[in-house]
């Protein structure tokens, strides 16, 4: 038993999660209270302090994130490397090199950028991939933690966007208004071509159309059309203020602190409390699991 104590404290050492003082003591560091946090393996946070850089792209998060451990157990069913091979040839991303289709952590890779194109899979595979996509935001949590650890700006927005391209099942490139429920590319097109006093480029355009002129452009069913009301109804209209602390004293260089106030625009008065009680529940019907703003 002391043999297994010992080893797993020097893997836990050797990966940077805590360090013991030659008295024994055993005190946790920076990346093992971040995976203790989120509750993901220790080679998982190994993985993610080795890779991210101050230059990684989304790109570089998505490979990240799909070469996590707890993706390594995913199957791969007899006949699926040949699939996989197949769906390869189409993926917006073209594959790392290194890349093995019998690896577990390839096929994660390759079901993720599947989830974000919206593309059809067989019933073994999207069980799969609903698993890879409902464990990913954890994941996603501890990456940014371990990059604002270093004080990384730019791959932090890169993760947090990537965050949002998951829970919607987007390409950080798709129109936002594919964020709707039952919009289609022929939607988006007829409201691109829509010549009104102003352009629809916003969920927010949607609900300022004339009942008429939005019924002509959806050609939706009054179900779905109620869908999209209620996605529209709910999307958060949030106001950013921000006041830097002694502004006047403040000098090029030196760290300064400031408040930032978010205001979210919401008429109780007309909300029933169901729809009170539904605030905050993001509307994404391809993420597998309730999932909430903030």
């Amino acid at each position: 038993m002391s043999e297994m104590v010992e080893t797993v404290l020097g893997d836990l050492e050797e990966s940077k999660c805590c360090q013991i003082n030659d008295e024994g003591d055993v005190s946790a560091l920076n990346l093992g209270m971040i995976a203790a946090y989120y509750y993901i393996q220790y080679t998982t946070i190994e993985l993610i302090a080795s890779s991210v850089t101050a230059k990684t792209k989304t790109r570089g998060i998505m490979e990240i994130l799909s070469a996590a451990s707890e993706f390594s157990t995913l199957p791969i069913r007899y006949g699926e490397e040949k699939n996989l091979q197949v769906m390869a040839r189409n993926l917006t991303h073209k594959l790392p090199d290194s890349a093995q289709f019998h690896d577990a952590n390839t096929k994660a890779l390759i079901l993720l950028q599947c989830h974000f194109s919206r593309k059809s899979l067989s019933t073994d595979l999207r069980a799969d991939q609903r698993m890879i996509v409902g464990e990913s935001i954890s994941l996603i949590q501890a990456i940014v933690d371990v990059i604002s650890s270093n004080g990384w700006l730019k791959p932090a927005l890169a993760t947090m966007e990537l965050s949002q391209m998951i829970v919607q099942g987007l390409w950080n490139k798709d129109h936002v208004l594919m964020q709707i429920p039952h919009f289609t590319k022929e939607i988006i097109d007829r409201c691109e071509g829509y010549e009104g006093d102003e352009p629809i480029e916003s969920v927010f355009d949607i609900l300022t159309l004339e009942d008429g002129v939005r019924n002509d452009l959806l050609r939706l069913p009054d179900e779905k059309m109620a869908d999209v009301a209620v996605f529209c109804n709910n999307y958060p209209n949030i106001d950013v203020d921000f006041n830097v602390q002694d502004a006047d004293d403040v000098v090029a260089g030196d760290p300064v602190q400031m408040i930032v106030t978010l205001e979210r625009e919401v008429d109780e008065d007309e909300m029933d409390e169901d729809e009170i009680n539904q605030m905050g529940l993001v509307a994404a019907p391809l993420f597998p699991k309730e999932k909430r703003e903030g």
